[in-house]
């Protein structure tokens, strides 16, 4: 949820606090949980829905582990929207430190892009919201743009997929939501012209809004307002075989209704659970069963053969008087607790065998993000290097007392829509 201001809708399951009727939600309209992304552009508008479960052991700060041995299921989003931040090389220099391999734009920033020439991390690039009218009805508009933003980078720097719009669907601009799979479209057919279509995948980030009903989670559908958008944008992911993504900040359903949603549910502490009376899957946490209502949903459409992804998910260090939970303390046990089991290459209840696979939200602390503090507090790390809390990553060869040095690459006058 990079630099934008956030519409939180507060659609969501209120949960009846006896263990034995967890999943009883008080609302039926269904469960939207969402979150916010950037691409540079439109960014935060989320609706969250509760989903209550059990949960295994945390993880703990004393625990540290590099975020290699993870493999491929993490990622970080790396945000820019701050006068503070260090340079995109400094910033190379902290993420081999930590081992990330796998990092996440708002845009496809040149400087970045240059800086991480040579290195093993794999980046996802952005295209924003702005170009999808253009790019939709002029195929060599997005061909010029992967010659300018792609092209030039890629036999230096490992670029694997393009962001194509950000929360397209929760516009409400047709004009946008008409543009989504044309513009898609059009990139991936620019980048078999150009020999790319096997190194560069194509998809789009989406907010959990789009989901119509999601509890229990084997019954979730989407939005039927959006049917006509996403049946085929289904047919296309299935087609190219990329991945759909999905923003999801369990956050936000928290601090709509803390008297209401078990923290320790959100935060993937021990808690009663409830079980999907469809398939008899227990669940344990609220971020899995938003991944498998998507999976519920996407079948419903008649498609199985699509892999969900989480490009934003995360938790703020510090909010508003009325973003009840932003603390250091939570947000260390729901990254901490998430990558964990990111560590056990755990799967969904639904999809055991596929690892869940994320990007958390975000690198930084954005000091230029407008909306309430929250929107500024996300980050792992302070602009110095230092890390905000102990979510056990292990950087090797110390700190980095260098790293303060500020970029002027920092996006402080960041494009909005």
């Amino acid at each position: 949820m990079t630099g934008g201001t956030q519409e939180v809708e507060a659609k969501e399951w209120i949960f009846k606090k006896n263990p034995s009727e967890f999943g009883q939600p008080k609302n039926t309209s269904g469960f939207l949980g969402g979150g916010g992304g950037g691409l540079g552009s439109t960014q935060d508008q989320i609706s969250y829905g509760q989903l209550l479960c059990t949960f295994t052991p945390a993880f703990t700060a004393s625990n540290t582990f590099s975020v290699k041995v993870l493999g491929v299921g993490i990622g970080i989003n790396y945000g820019q929207i701050a006068n503070n931040l260090p340079s995109p090389t400094r910033v190379a220099t902290l993420l081999k430190s930590l081992n990330i391999s796998r990092v996440k734009l708002y845009d496809a920033d040149p400087n970045v892009l240059l800086a991480f020439s040579n290195s093993d991390v794999e980046f996802i690039v952005g295209l924003g919201n702005e170009n999808l009218p253009s790019m939709a009805t002029d195929p060599m508009k997005a061909q010029s743009w992967i010659q300018q933003h792609v092209q030039p980078y890629i036999q230096q720097t490992k670029i694997t997929s393009i962001l194509v719009g950000n929360e397209v669907f929760v516009s409400n601009d047709t004009l946008l939501m008409g543009s989504l799979l044309p513009a898609m479209q059009t990139v991936h057919s620019a980048l078999a012209n150009l020999g790319l279509d096997k190194q560069v995948t194509v998809t789009t980030a989406h907010s959990l809004n789009i989901l119509g009903v999601s509890f229990p989670p084997s019954a979730g559908t989407f939005r039927q307002d959006l049917a006509q958008y996403i049946q085929p944008l289904l047919s296309f992911h299935s087609q190219i075989h990329s991945p759909f993504l999905i923003n999801a900040y369990p956050f936000f359903a928290y601090i709509a209704n803390p008297n209401e949603v078990p923290i320790e549910y959100v935060l993937f502490e021990p808690n009663q659970g409830t079980i999907d009376q469809n398939t008899n899957l227990h669940y344990d946490n609220m971020l899995y069963a938003q991944i498998d209502a998507v999976y519920a949903a996407m079948k419903a459409m008649g498609h199985t053969d699509i892999e969900v992804k989480i490009s934003e998910t995360g938790w703020p260090s510090k909010g508003d008087e009325n973003e009840v939970g932003s603390t250091p303390q939570n947000a260390e046990l729901y990254n901490g607790n998430l990558l964990r089991r990111i560590q056990q290459r755990q799967g969904t209840p639904a999809k055991p065998s596929v690892p869940i696979d994320i990007h958390v939200f975000a690198l930084f602390n954005e000091n230029l993000k407008p909306g309430p503090t929250s929107e500024r507090n996300y980050g792992l790390f302070y602009p110095n290097g230092t890390p905000v809390y102990n979510i056990g990553l292990n950087q090797q060869g110390g700190d980095l007392p260098d790293i303060i040095t500020y970029s002027s690459a920092s996006k402080i006058n960041e494009k909005k829509t």
